[in-house]
């Protein structure tokens, strides 16, 4: 009997404590992306074509949890935590949630994060790319070493609420150098975002104190429309550029656009990259298959031609190939199928 109304007390006390805490924190969410494929490629070197099993063609792989909780007065906290993946060999990547990690707070004006965050220049550039950055193609080629930056560690970022379809992007990233008589290493971004119907515009500018002679420039602008009367047939375009002290001025250039057909949605890109006397021309095709909300095949193809000068690559979500460094004038292509899910 005893043990009777113990078990009683204590259901009473959860079933009376479990509304505080649902009104505490008001949404948590668990999801995530996983992708796999098979690809053909060849990087253009001497051991010719290859076939492997890699992740992250179409979407990285990754799991995240996020959640807000309603302040009052139209003030939310909010939180993402997200780490990437590898469904090939189950790896994660070398920081736990290196793809995203912030703190913050929304309302009336806007949002503010602390932590790891996307950078202003990741958003114009996300939003005006053909291929949603997945796919060889992509213009993530823009983001590997030494070119433009992506993800800020260390950040305070403001995105404004909408003025008639207007948004303000700003961004401050501490180098948090420490040695005497050396740059900061801090980066400062601004950018800004216009939508209208279809129509989508996108700026966005860094500077970094990399170098004590000066600063290293980033630049992004981007446009995109969608045209409802073409069945959702999307245009998209970008010009992306990374001016690093100590070496040549990289560009690229992006026109693409993609078309819906039931679950069928078609992609095509043109992409020039260009880097001093260094040039690289590809094209590149993809095909998505929905078998659901959650679910899709895909398949896409992509070549690069590359200059006697140029050693440029292909870059998919989460991938790239490109030749050796010593290859000058090497083309990469690479043909994959892959399986999509999300959660």
């Amino acid at each position: 009997m005893q043990a009777k109304r113990l078990a009683a007390a204590i259901a009473v006390t959860f079933a009376a404590a479990t509304p505080l805490f649902a009104a505490a924190q008001t949404n948590v969410t668990i999801y995530g992306i996983l992708d796999a494929a098979i690809s053909s490629q060849d990087t253009g070197g001497p051991e010719g074509r290859t076939t492997v099993v890699n992740s992250g063609n179409q979407s990285s792989s990754r799991f995240g949890f996020r959640g807000t909780e309603d302040l009052g007065n139209g003030l939310k906290a909010m939180f993402n935590l997200e780490a990437g993946t590898a469904i090939d060999t189950g790896a994660g990547d070398s920081a736990l949630f290196g793809r995203r990690a912030v703190v913050g707070l929304e309302g009336g004006f806007g949002s503010l994060t602390l932590g790891r965050e996307y950078s202003p220049i990741a958003a114009v550039a996300g939003a005006t790319d053909a291929f949603g950055q997945g796919f060889y193609g992509s213009n993530l080629s823009a983001f590997t070493s030494n070119r433009l930056t992506r993800r800020l560690a260390n950040s305070v970022n403001y995105k404004s609420p909408s003025w008639n379809g207007f948004k303000l992007l700003a961004a401050y990233a501490a180098g948090e150098v420490t040695a005497a008589n050396t740059p900061s290493g801090d980066l400062k971004g601004v950018g800004a975002e216009y939508t209208l119907g279809g129509l989508y515009l996108g700026a966005a500018y860094h500077t970094i104190n990399r170098v004590p002679a000066d600063e290293d420039k980033e630049t992004a602008f981007g446009a995109g429309y969608k045209f409802d009367q073409l069945g959702g047939f999307e245009i998209k375009g970008n010009y992306l550029a990374a001016d690093r002290e100590g070496s040549a001025k990289y560009k690229q250039t992006n026109l693409g656009g993609s078309m819906p057909f039931g679950p069928h949605r078609v992609y095509a890109n043109y992409q020039r990259q260009e880097q001093g006397a260094a040039r690289g021309n590809s094209w590149a095709l993809a095909y998505s298959y929905s078998l659901s909300k959650r679910t899709n095949l895909y398949a896409s193809y992509a070549s690069l031609d590359n200059n006697g000068s140029g050693v440029f690559g292909l870059s998919s979500s989460s991938v790239t190939i490109a030749p050796a460094a010593t290859l000058l004038g090497k083309d990469p292509d690479v043909f994959s199928v892959g399986l999509r899910h999300s959660f």
